[in-house]
C-alpha cells in the first residue's frame, strides 16, 4: 500500500506530525524540519501522491496540510472482520455476544463494551456507516448490515513540559 511506503521516512514521519497540527508551506516546513526546501518538496510529492498530504494554492502561495482521513482510513487496514447470522430484532449486544473477543460488562441495568481482544476501552459503535439514535444496548438489529466498533484511543493532541521554579514569573523554555 502506498501510504506505508510514504511513512517508511523518518522525514515524512515529522513533517505528517507537524502537518497534523498546523498549516504549512513548503518553506516553513523545511525551516521546522532544518531540511533544505528541495528535499522538503521531494518528500512532500510523495506524501500528496500518498493521499497522506493536500495542497491548497493561492497565487503562487501553497499551503499544505495533513488528510487526516486519509491516515485513519488506511489504519482500518488492520481490523478484523467477523461475520454472524441472527433472527431479526437481536439486540447488538448479543450479535456482540457471538463474537468471541468482544466482551461486554453490565453495570447495574446498563450494558457495556468492556473490551475487544482484551483491549479495555471506552468503545463507540456504528451500523453501516451512521451513529445510531439510541444506547447500543437498545439498538435492535431488522436488517443486514454491518456494526463497527471503535475504541476512542487518545491522541496527543498537545504536550506541555513543566519545569517547576522558586521564580514566580512564567518562562517558556
Amino acid at each position: 500500500m502506498i501510504v506505508f511506503k510514504a511513512l517508511s521516512s523518518k522525514t515524512r514521519i515529522d513533517m505528517l506530525k507537524l502537518l497534523m497540527m498546523s498549516e504549512y508551506h513548503v518553506s516553513g516546513l523545511a525551516r521546522a524540519l532544518k531540511i533544505s526546501v528541495p528535499v522538503a518538496a521531494k518528500h512532500i510529492r510523495i506524501l500528496e501522491a500518498a493521499g497522506l498530504v493536500e495542497r491548497r494554492i493561492f497565487g503562487k502561495v501553497h499551503i499544505l496540510k495533513a488528510n487526516k482521513e486519509k491516515l485513519y482510513e488506511a489504519m482500518e487496514t488492520f481490523g478484523e472482520v467477523y461475520g454472524v447470522e441472527v433472527a431479526k430484532g437481536t439486540s447488538v449486544f448479543d450479535v456482540l455476544k457471538q463474537v468471541a473477543t468482544v466482551e461486554v460488562t453490565k453495570i447495574g441495568d446498563d450494558e457495556f463494551v468492556a473490551s475487544i481482544d482484551g483491549v479495555k476501552g471506552i468503545y463507540l459503535y456504528e451500523v453501516d456507516g451512521a451513529l445510531p439514535d439510541r444506547p447500543i444496548n437498545e439498538y435492535k438489529m431488522v436488517q443486514d448490515g454491518e456494526l463497527v466498533l471503535k475504541r476512542l484511543v487518545p491522541v496527543l493532541e498537545k504536550r506541555v513540559k513543566v519545569k517547576v521554579t522558586d521564580n514566580v514569573e512564567n518562562h517558556k523554555y
